[in-house]
């Protein structure tokens, strides 16, 4: 339908489609604008944040892996795992430490054992550590006037028989005492002493045992070491004669072996403070030999310079020295010849050709009154002055 002048014109019925159209259409056009900047924005602000929280966790991650509590910790790990391994190659060193220790001891080199520090001992068959005191001097003038060499001979014994004799003593409480020079001044006479890091006492004689025996080995590579008191009378010749037959023995314990009872009453003589631990009262000890004298061999007297720190001391020596060898494969050999009475036992036995070792009082635990008797017991029990030179072993 045309209007008026040629132009044409919308049916009204159309008006409200197109008003509804443009409104849509409106619509549209402004949600496009404002919504999709919007939702732009939104995009970029979600990827930012995503951005940032990825960078954040990648630093935390990164402090997490290399942060200085990170590295204090790993480091106290390490620490620890190279404390548990050099616990456990201590572990095994010291339990090494005494067969390599023994080893190094017995270590034969031409005749001599190489020490483990210093020059090689000197080989030898018996070193004879005569127990001294203070005190004695009247009881060791003795000795040297009876069955001891001196001074030449003394040294000639060593060499051609390779018997070592000493007398074996320690220092005073006081350093460098009056009592201590008097006993320089002896050595310096006589030249036969052995002196010990050690305290003297009479409740010390357990320890000074274990000094004589480690001080020895250190010394002397013997075959045999001897303990024996300064009031004993001791035949050379009958004593080396004797060793030489168990020389082939590895571990051997000779003496007059005994089993006293414990005695636990106190104030008696040769008390034992710990008689519980040998059961009830009255029970007797374990084998052992009598202290006047007896005879270990290398192994044995090395064993004692090794553990000597461990092994307990009882009151009486002779029975420390025997509790030392229970529970190891010890031959104990029972040798009656190391025990004679003083005459006339030890005299019928020399006239019947059984000369002995060693004699004297068992009411003294020596010979009684030895400064003055031991010259009479030399006389009627003695083997001769010759008899340790003639003698093979």
């Amino acid at each position: 339908m045309k209007g008026r002048g040629g132009s044409a014109k919308i049916s009204t019925k159309w008006i409200p489609f197109f008003c509804v159209s443009f409104f849509v259409l409106g619509l549209l056009f402004s949600n496009r604008i404002l919504v999709l900047p919007e939702s732009n924005g939104q995009l970029m602000s979600q990827r930012r944040r995503e951005q940032e929280l990825q960078i954040v966790s990648e630093d935390c991650n990164t402090k997490s892996k290399y942060s200085p509590d990170n590295d204090l910790m790993e480091e106290v790990h390490q620490t620890h795992k190279a404390i548990q391994l050099l616990d456990k190659t201590v572990s095994t060193l010291q339990k090494e430490l005494p067969a390599s220790r023994s080893s190094q001891d017995m270590y034969r080199l031409e005749g001599t054992v190489l020490s483990r520090e210093g020059p090689p001992r000197q080989k030898v068959f018996v070193v004879i550590g005569i127990n001294t005191a203070f005190s004695s001097r009247k009881r060791r003038d003795s000795v040297r006037e009876t069955w001891m060499p001196q001074g030449e001979k003394l040294l000639q014994l060593e060499r051609e028989k390779g018997i070592v004799i000493r007398f074996m003593i320690g220092h005073s409480a006081t350093s460098n005492s009056i009592l201590d020079k008097a006993i320089d001044s002896e050595d310096a006479q006589h030249k036969d002493f052995l002196r010990l890091e050690h305290v003297e006492g009479y409740h010390e004689l357990s320890a000074k045992t274990k000094t004589f025996f480690s001080t020895a080995v250190e010394k002397w590579d013997a075959d045999f070491y001897v303990k024996v008191d300064d009031d004993v009378h001791v035949n050379l010749g009958m004593l080396a004669a004797t060793l030489s037959h168990h020389r082939s023995k590895p571990r051997v314990y000779i003496g007059c072996m005994k089993s006293g009872p414990v005695l636990s009453l106190k104030n008696v003589k040769y008390h034992e403070p710990e008689y519980w631990k040998f059961g009830e009262e009255g029970n007797k000890y374990f084998r052992h030999a009598t202290g006047q004298i007896y005879a270990i061999s290398k192994d044995l007297a090395t064993y004692i310079s090794i553990n000597q720190p461990i092994l307990h001391k009882y009151a009486n020596e002779d029975v420390s020295l025997g509790s030392w060898f229970i529970g190891l494969e010890v031959e104990h050999i029972d040798d009656r010849n190391m025990c004679c009475g003083t005459p006339p036992d030890c005299e019928w036995k020399a006239q019947a050709g059984n000369v002995c070792v060693a004699s004297f009082d068992w009411s003294c635990s020596g010979i009684c009154k030895s400064v003055e008797k031991i010259k009479y017991v030399h006389e009627r029990c003695g083997e001769g002055d010759g008899a340790v030179w003639s003698a093979l072993f």
